[in-house]
């Protein structure tokens, strides 16, 4: 058996297609049905055909991920879909052959049927080896290196794995992007110093640095709310937010979403905002959406994003205890 990743787009696209139909996907469109190619030679002769403009590296690169897709992952193996932009990874088993759906949505058409094991494992529990070989920037790639296959199956079996991780970002399997490891460094980093208490001093901080006047509950029972936030000197002023902060690893499924929106009339609050270190799983995102303008989910991406984009603005002890600095690089173009 082997381990696969396995993306669902450039901006995690067809994510939500691939969840609910049971199965992972790649683009290509214009690429047609892959069992028609008996070698890989064959279907690496086809691209330029298909897209005159590839250029011999793009051919191969292409060429070998279609192949794998198509003909090398076989019924049994683990498959991974890094999931964009929730701090999340979908893992499961590969269930069948490849199929091609002519009728399939734009992004969708070439899939393999998926056996879903946990479709919210949140990213920051990974070996750091596996969530680096996770971030690599291909769409399809096998993930080999200090028995990943092993260790991570014994992880979602409830096992502990019986060979060490070890990393090192000079492996050639290491090749992610320099955003993704920033990211990941700070998420763990979140992880080990904001947990209970302390991250709801950190969401109250973020809401400080918006201009929000708050009031964080004491340590005891909350009443389903953490932190209470409103406009104006005196935080009497819309919107008037009731806040959940839980900093389990555990996803939140949507009842107890459903819980804060019930607590906001008892607060007063305009909106809601629930705030999930381990994610959400099942309809509460959809439900989120359909409530746009009463309720807002952050994950752990989304708690940084905030933390990002109001870092100056943070209380200072809170700075001290999250010490970051931007850099800058060049983004590198294809030629």
């Amino acid at each position: 058996m082997a381990f696969w990743a396995v993306r669902a787009g450039s901006r995690g696209e067809q994510e939500p297609f691939a969840l609910a139909n049971n199965c992972v996907v790649v683009g290509w469109d214009k690429v047609p049905d892959l069992s028609q190619f008996q070698t890989q030679a064959e279907l690496r002769k086809s691209l330029p055909k298909i897209h005159p403009d590839l250029t011999d590296a793009k051919t191969s690169g292409w060429t070998g991920q279609l192949w794998s897709f198509s003909h090398e992952i076989k019924k049994g193996d683990l498959v991974a879909l890094p999931r964009k932009d929730t701090g999340t990874v979908a893992f499961g088993t590969i269930d069948g052959d490849y199929r091609f759906d002519r009728n399939g949505p734009i992004g969708a058409k070439h899939q393999r049927p998926v056996r879903w094991i946990d479709q919210d494992f949140a990213r920051h529990r990974l070996d750091q080896d596996i969530r680096f070989s996770l971030g690599a920037l291909l769409t399809v790639f096998q993930v080999r290196r200090n028995a990943a296959e092993e260790r991570m199956r014994a992880v979602l079996e409830g096992r502990r794995p019986t060979v060490e991780a070890s990393v090192s970002i000079d492996d050639p399997e290491t090749d992610i992007s320099i955003e993704r490891e920033a990211r990941d460094k700070i998420i763990s980093h979140i992880s080990r110093k904001f947990h209970g208490h302390a991250l709801e001093r950190l969401v109250e901080g973020i809401l400080q640095a918006q201009e929000f006047v708050t009031n964080r509950t004491p340590l005891g029972a909350d009443g389903g709310v953490d932190i209470l936030a409103g406009r104006g000197q005196l935080g009497f002023e819309a919107p008037r937010l009731a806040v959940q902060v839980k900093s389990s690893e555990s996803p939140v499924d949507v009842s107890s979403v459903r819980e804060l929106q019930g607590v906001m009339r008892t607060f007063g609050a305009d909106m809601g905002l629930y705030v999930s270190w381990g994610g959400f799983r099942g309809t509460a995102p959809r439900d989120a959406r359909r409530d746009f303008f009463q309720l807002r989910l952050w994950g752990p991406e989304d708690l940084l994003d905030q933390i990002l984009k109001l870092y100056d603005k943070l209380p200072a002890d809170l700075q001290a205890e999250l010490p970051l600095k931007q850099v800058w690089t060049l983004v590198e173009e294809d030629e």
